[in-house]
Order: structure tokens, then C-alpha cells, then sequence
């Protein structure tokens, strides 16, 4: 199987972190990947699609997965 691009391990790699507070993450988000939010999330909910990224970090792309799943539950 193909591994996963940069940006995309860095994607998982911030996801991975834990945030501080409110702003912290968009905030990263610009700084370390020069990504706008908005697109950093559409990246997001693509690549946890992909089956690359579950094979690069199954635990992260199983939790995210879930907290997804429970969201689309609350509509």
C-alpha cells in the first residue's frame, strides 16, 4: 500500500495533539500547516476516508471516525 503525503501525516499529527484552549488549534492549523481552517477540515473528513490514513494511525482515524459518526447521530 502507498503511504500517506506529508500534509497528510501532518494532518494526523496535529490531530494527535492536545489544544489548550479555544483558537489554539485554528491557530495551529495556520502556523504549521499554512492551511485556512475551512479546508484543513475538508482535508480532514477526506483523509479519514482514505484507507492509507487508517493503516498510518489507526487509533486517531478510529476515534475521529466515532466523533463524526456521533455528530451526524445528533442531526
Amino acid at each position: 500500500m502507498e503511504e500517506l503525503p506529508p500534509r497528510e501525516r501532518s494532518i494526523l499529527a496535529l490531530e494527535r495533539r492536545g489544544f489548550p484552549g479555544p483558537g489554539a488549534k485554528e491557530r495551529a492549523i495556520r502556523e504549521q500547516l499554512g492551511l485556512a481552517p475551512v479546508r484543513y477540515y475538508q482535508l480532514l473528513n477526506a483523509l479519514l476516508n482514505d484507507p492509507r490514513a487508517l493503516a498510518h494511525d489507526p487509533v486517531t482515524v478510529n476515534r475521529l471516525r466515532r466523533v463524526r459518526e456521533s455528530r451526524r447521530d445528533e442531526r
